[in-house]
């Protein structure tokens, strides 16, 4: 009998809950075996109720394979509000970020596949600071294990999806300690994995290769600052936020989820772009297959990617965000016939 997989599903804020219920759409034309379980936290939740996730979220978490997850506000005017986003990072200990950018013809700026890995709970992240009189201090923790942990998590990335190259970003000319470290522990583990080119970039020249010359660039690991930053800049380089999605990977569970937030300004309106969700919830289907050996789902997430780079460069079924004036349903009833042709399923 084939494995039934269990998904929790967190909608989010802003936009969050249209583009989650546009990829669980799609996700309702496939045969996939899976149960869907909801999920409830972020600022809606909090206005509604008085806090900001379900008290019983993690006893229903450690249910599931897997979630699928909507962007969350963090209002920066109330204080009592902490960042539900960190809260179900640290709790999960979901370690490595993992923000694949590739390429769309006649959207992106230039022609490029590249995977950025962050580690995801240390850095400036751990959220120690304070403040003494006029001065305000934060604390950097970088740990070996951590370091270790992402690094390896990256080369094997690369041997498992045909990659020979991965880039470490630092500062470590000037951070000699902590970006030293992550530094030196990169190249280390990187002796283990012989048939994979270790190189390293300096976070600025990061910056300008990335512009300039992308191509150069395959898999690219960094601490978790740096990643955050660079991974608006190669979304820019692709042509917009709403096209890029993102994996947070644990030992026991991942969260999935678009590489952007929760546009408040569009939310309501129908015409939020759902491609970022959608390509998170690709993701997903990537890592249930790969972890359950289940290679039908390797397959349909394959053809999702295909039937998305169809849509956009060459049905042209374009957000305004891309320049368009199509809505999200556009969007995924798009998707959904390419995926019929290409699955040859009705």
């Amino acid at each position: 009998m084939a494995k039934r997989y269990k998904v929790g599903v967190l909608k989010g804020d802003g936009v969050g809950p249209e583009i989650v219920e546009a990829a669980i759409d799609i996700f309702g034309t496939l045969d996939l075996g899976i149960t869907f379980i909801e999920l409830e936290a972020g600022y809606s939740y909090y206005q509604r109720i008085g806090r900001s996730i379900e008290e019983d979220f993690f006893s229903k978490v450690r249910e599931l394979d897997a979630i699928l997850k909507g962007p969350l506000y963090t209002p920066p005017h109330v204080r009592e509000f902490k960042s539900v986003n960190i809260l179900i990072r640290r709790e999960l200990n979901l370690y490595a970020n993992v923000r694949p950018f590739k390429s769309f013809e006649s959207i992106s700026l230039k022609n490029f596949n590249i995977v950025l890995i962050r580690e995801n709970i240390e850095d400036v992240y751990v959220g120690i600071e304070g403040r003494y009189k006029d001065k305000a201090v934060s604390l950097r923790i970088i740990t070996s294990e951590g370091s270790r942990r992402i690094a390896k998590y990256a080369f094997n990335y690369a041997l498992q999806r045909g990659f020979n190259k991965v880039t470490v970003i630092h500062k470590a000319n000037i951070l000699k300690e902590t970006d030293g470290l992550f530094r030196e522990i990169f190249y280390k583990v990187s002796e283990e994995y012989p048939n994979v080119i270790a190189d390293e970039l300096i976070v600025d020249t990061a910056a300008y290769t990335i512009v300039k010359n992308p191509g150069k660039l395959q898999i690219i690991l960094t601490p978790n600052l740096y990643g955050d930053i660079l991974a608006d800049l190669l979304a820019a380089m692709v042509g917009s936020l709403g096209l890029c999605g993102s994996a947070q990977i644990g030992e026991n569970i991942a969260v999935f989820e678009p590489v952007h937030g929760v546009a408040l300004d569009i939310a309501g309106k129908g015409i939020a772009n759902p491609i970022g969700e959608i390509l998170s919830a690709k993701m997903m289907l990537e890592y249930l297959g790969q972890r359950y050996s289940d290679n039908k789902l390797i397959k349909i997430s394959e053809k999702i990617d295909e039937a998305v780079h169809i849509v956009i460069e060459k049905k042209r079924v374009w957000t305004p965000d891309l320049g368009g004036t199509r809505k999200t349903s556009d969007v995924v009833h798009a998707i959904k016939q390419v995926l019929i042709e290409l699955l040859d399923v009705s």
